[in-house]
């Protein structure tokens, strides 16, 4: 029996803990400052780019690949298990083109994604007003459409990962802070964390702490630099859906997303800000009113609607190296690193838990 401890209950660490708790053998402990949800997986809008992404080869695009494959099977295991119901948008992503931008580039992707088994459709103005009226035609000269990748609620997908973790044992520690190593530690095995409520022994330890992992890593003796992205984002609100009620997807360009949410509701964002004053950041108002603004752009019906409300949330973005930090945390052989996913912590959950999962049974190293 080996005790697997993950710091963490962000959308990576729920996944990480469900994911495993599906393994034999192990025991499972969940360790959060704050309730399920509440750092940049609440502030995140859901949408998967997988196929419409740019990545075409090597480890960002596999682990897009398997994570939304992943997707189609875990929601509805997820649901069944739980009886919960997880928003989840198979109406696909519409990327618009603007009137300046090469083509090129992604009838190239289209053919890639063919050779790949996945479907890309380039559609032209005609096919955008037939499909999609509510959009704005003047400056867009054609779009792309991913009919295979996804949008889903962050939170509603986490709160059901943790109920399906704790349905099959998994522990869960709300309001505690991991304080740094225990006394059992040495020649690079962690067998111990002390937290403020008390030492936990452990056979393998996962950080999945976002931004939490830059203080925590410090108190292991090895910093690992993650800096904060503020985003912010809005929730508009129609009397009725745009376009076409029977055809909702995610309507994006210019990276300024319209994501549906039922009925005539809408997210629309984000923002990406870089803080000068630290983790106590403020947004920047001007740039949510030029999202809302590049948004009706887009659909000029949003003009109309109503601001239910605005939000905003810190994202974790590693400083001098790639996202998502996953790999063994220097100096030490059991704690995994499973953080900095920046704006993908949503769409790379499933294969980040994949990747950890193969680590710890001993499949791949990390």
């Amino acid at each position: 029996m080996s005790h697997v401890a993950i710091v963490g209950c962000g959308v990576v660490g729920a996944t990480l803990a469900y994911e495993l708790s599906q393994v034999p053998g192990l025991t499972i402990t969940v360790v959060d400052t704050k309730p399920p949800a509440q750092g940049a997986t609440g502030a995140a809008l859901g949408v998967l780019m997988g196929a419409i992404s740019h990545k075409v080869k090597g480890k960002a695009w596999q682990m897009r690949q398997s994570s939304i494959q992943r997707y189609e099977t875990l929601i509805p295991e997820l649901e069944a298990l739980t009886g919960r119901k997880i928003p989840f948008n198979r109406q696909g992503i519409l990327m618009l083109c603007l009137e300046d931008r090469s083509l090129a580039s992604w009838s190239e992707l289209v053919q890639i994604r063919l050779e790949q088994n996945w479907h890309l459709e380039m559609w032209d103005a005609a096919q955008i007003g037939a499909n999609c009226p509510q959009v704005n035609l003047e400056k867009i000269t054609a779009a792309v459409y991913s009919p295979q990748d996804r949008q889903v609620d962050p939170t509603a997908l986490t709160l059901a990962l943790v109920e399906a973790a704790k349905l099959n044992g998994v522990s869960f520690q709300f309001g505690v802070t991991v304080l740094g190593v225990g006394s059992k530690t040495s020649n690079g095995v962690c067998k111990q964390i002390q937290t403020t409520a008390g030492a936990i022994d452990l056979d393998w330890l996962v950080m999945a702490a976002g931004l939490g992992s830059s203080p925590l890593t410090k108190s292991f003796g090895q910093l690992v630099d993650i800096r904060p992205v503020l985003g912010q984002a809005l929730h508009l609100r129609l009397e009725h859906p745009l376009g076409r009620p029977d055809f909702q997807p995610v309507i994006t360009g210019n990276d300024v997303h319209i994501v549906p949410v039922g009925g005539g509701d809408y997210w629309v964002g984000a923002t990406v800000e870089f803080p000068s004053d630290g983790y106590a950041a403020i947004g920047d108002e001007s740039l949510l009113a030029k999202v809302r603004e590049d948004a009706i752009a887009f659909c000029p019906a949003l003009a109309d609607a109503t601001v239910v409300r605005s939000w905003s949330g810190l994202r974790p973005r590693p400083e001098g190296r790639p996202a998502p930090i996953i790999g063994k945390l220097q100096g030490f052989s059991n704690i995994l690193l499973a953080t900095g996913h920046y704006r993908n912590g949503v769409l790379l959950a499933p294969a980040t838990a994949q990747a950890i999962r193969d680590a710890i049974v001993g499949i791949n190293t990390v």
